[in-house]
């Protein structure tokens, strides 16, 4: 990191609400943010933003004309975009970037036009606008009068986090000074939570705590899928506002043997945590906020991974997807703002149902791990101001 790179403001919307405040007393007590949802033919575990959000969206859908059709894939990054510039104090004519992912993009509006297609044979006209990739941040980009870069893409899970890598190396190159990045998903919809279902990853059980994230003795997978959108302001140099500065980046992918898989020691993230941290020595990091998904497969071999990178030296480890499910694209960021709250009050947020870990005797470095389906990992290390 050849300059310094502040964390100006982050905001988010998910099934712990949308206000900082209300978010960490949420990650302070023992609760999961789950509940059981009735779709078509079936029900399933999801983590739905609250009411109150889903007010303050729609009245913002309603807002302007242009607006009312849009998917709540760009609507949530919109509200939560708005927040963030606010609590940094950007304006339009700073002209900063963005660059707003999504892995599965505007899955309600696709589910619906394709629907009507079979019905009818024909396409409602605004289809394709609507449903393009690039219609997240384009509209972020109108919405907030920039006239910076903007950019869109998924790579599927750790989508959110990638767009963090684009906003660090656009400011590294001296090409911008300011990058709005972020994630959103909307993707509680039947076809995808039945893709989830095929793949035999979904939570079927009924315990106390659905989604075991982080348990490495569970015998069956558990992920569940949550909606939300979280984006983060990120600055050149060392700003008086800053919540965290970004003290190093990683990155990797691997070979699959299958197109969901990911190595026995997730030799992704073993590669990405070392590329993050060659700046700084193993126990500097007091804490891993996990991306764990509360799969057999993809919590173990993380914790494989983290074991090959810090050795007897691993830090505090810990996950929110039992809280607020797996929300695609926002997971990495969502993570971010969980490591940020954890810097910000001193605090770790422990696991109810796995063995409690000793406490930190102090948080100044934390790193948050994401990664997707395709192998491609994403590893920040945040320090506190």
């Amino acid at each position: 990191m050849n300059k310094k790179i502040s964390i100006t403001s982050i905001a988010s919307v998910s099934a712990l609400g949308s206000l900082l405040e209300e978010i960490w007393l949420n990650y302070k007590n023992d609760s999961h943010f789950l509940s059981v949802k009735d779709f078509e033919k079936f029900k399933a575990w999801v983590a739905e933003i609250q009411e109150s959000d889903k007010e303050r969206i729609e009245k913002l859908r309603l807002s302007e004309a242009k607006y009312k059709d849009l998917d709540a894939s760009v609507l949530y990054a919109l509200y939560v975009s708005r927040n963030a510039i606010r609590e940094a104090g950007w304006k339009a004519s700073d002209n900063f970037g963005v660059n707003i992912g999504s892995s599965r993009g505007a899955t309600s509006l696709f589910e619906k036009y394709y629907k009507e297609f079979l019905e009818s044979g024909k396409s409602s006209t605004i289809s394709s606008p609507t449903t393009t990739l690039g219609n997240i941040s384009s509209w972020i980009a109108h919405d907030l009068q920039t006239m910076g870069p903007e950019i869109s893409h998924s790579i599927t899970c750790s989508t959110g986090l990638h767009a963090l890598l684009n906003g660090v190396a656009w400011i590294q190159s001296g090409m911008a000074n300011k990058f709005l990045v972020g994630g959103s998903e909307a993707a509680l919809t039947d076809f995808t939570i039945a893709q989830m279902q095929a793949l035999k990853v979904y939570a079927k059980n009924n315990d106390d705590y659905p989604c075991k994230a982080l348990d490495l003795t569970k015998t069956k997978n558990t992920m569940i899928l949550g909606e939300g959108a979280s984006v983060v302001c990120l600055e050149e140099g060392e700003k008086e506002n800053a919540l965290a500065y970004i003290e190093g980046i990683g990155y990797a992918t691997e070979v699959l043997k299958h197109n969901i898989s990911i190595s026995t020691n997730a030799d992704c993230f073993q590669k990405s945590m070392q590329m993050a941290l060659k700046e700084v020595s193993i126990d500097e990091v007091d804490a891993i906020v996990m991306h764990a998904p509360g799969t057999i497969k993809g919590d173990t071999s993380e914790i494989n991974a983290i074991k090959k990178v810090f050795g007897n030296e691993t830090p505090f480890l810990t996950t929110n997807k039992w809280k607020v499910g797996h929300t695609f694209a926002s997971s990495g960021l969502l993570s971010l703002e969980l490591a940020i709250l954890m810097l910000k009050n001193q605090k770790g947020i422990q696991v109810p149902f796995i063995t409690q870990q000793e406490e930190p005797k102090q948080l100044k470095k934390v790193l948050v791990n994401a990664v997707g389906f395709g192998g491609n990992a994403v590893s920040v290390l945040i320090g506190k101001k």
